[in-house]
């Protein structure tokens, strides 16, 4: 796909950009090749390709879910503002 002066203006205008006059040969090149990378990447067939979460098949190392800290749920309970019902009361925000 190739773009001209006006396209690259109107793109610069939406992305609220100042440009040059004279950037903007380089611009609509630069933007043009970009898009033509695009349109090849999108003739490429990948039906028979299966998506991976990272590009490395890279798993994330997991650790043993176990309890590590005591409760101290009544300590905080007792310097709070106000509970009720072992919940903490707050103030309405919302009406």
């Amino acid at each position: 796909m190739s773009l001209d002066r006006s396209d690259v203006e109107k793109i610069a205008h939406l992305a609220r950009l100042a440009i040059s006059e004279e950037d903007i040969p380089g611009y609509t090149h630069n933007l043009s090749n970009i898009l033509d990378l695009v349109a090849q990447m999108d003739a490429v067939d990948t039906s028979g390709v299966e998506p991976m979460a990272h590009p490395l098949d890279a798993t994330q190392r997991l650790r043993a879910d176990e309890v590590s800290e005591t409760n101290q749920r009544e300590a905080f309970q007792k310097i709070a503002p106000a509970t009720e019902a072992s919940l903490y009361l707050v103030p309405q925000v919302i009406e």
